[in-house]
């Protein structure tokens, strides 16, 4: 399966919700971020040259998060019609990080945009196809600790899509979107975590 289409898909369907669904001061999944937080990090590719982007490393002396979090608290004001803009852009949907290629981009779409709509209660911006790609990744292929969250010994199953894996002893069902969210060392709104 091509992954890279999903990538411009989840993050447009991503638009859309936070076109009508006024949530940007919200609390977002990610600690400390809010909603705009979130946009303004995963939208770094579209506003961004690869020379910007080199200077804003060199500027945190090579600290990703630094960086990151130094970026988002900056652009975070940027206004609404700019993030939705960015989040539509085809730049954005083209990106890949770099390593990981098309699974590692729809990785970073699908986690932080479900980090916007877990939190504020919305709908799932990622389809089908790409919510199972990287619960495949994260629980199947050992992405989930790359997060700090070990699978073994869980059973996990998705309420809304044809979805399991493992048969340990602890039973996990939630929808795909949540799973996804708390195999990436995220805590629900609820307090649940897997951590």
């Amino acid at each position: 399966m091509d992954l890279q289409p999903l990538v411009g898909d989840t993050f447009a369907r991503l638009a859309d919700l936070l076109e009508a669904n006024d949530v940007w001061d919200r609390p977002s999944l990610c600690e400390g971020w809010r909603v705009r937080e979130v946009v303004a990090h995963v939208t770094m590719p579209a506003r961004m040259t690869p020379e910007q982007y080199g200077a804003e490393i060199a500027a945190a002396g090579g600290d990703f998060q630094a960086m990151s979090d130094a970026v988002a608290a900056r652009d975070a004001s940027l206004p609404v019609e700019e993030h939705l803009a960015n989040l539509r852009s085809d730049t954005l949907a083209a990106w890949q990080p770099p390593v990981g290629g098309a699974l590692g981009a729809l990785n970073h779409a699908v986690v932080h945009a479900l980090d916007v709509t877990n939190a504020a209660g919305l709908e799932r911006a990622s389809g089908d196809d790409a919510t199972v790609a990287i619960l495949d990744g994260l629980a199947r292929d050992g992405g989930a600790a790359r997060f700090g969250v070990a699978v073994d010994g869980l059973a996990l199953r998705a309420t809304d899509l044809d979805w399991t894996w493992g048969d340990g002893s602890r039973a996990v069902s939630a929808s795909s979107g949540e799973l996804v969210s708390l195999l990436s060392h995220r805590t629900l709104t609820d307090g649940t975590t897997l951590a």
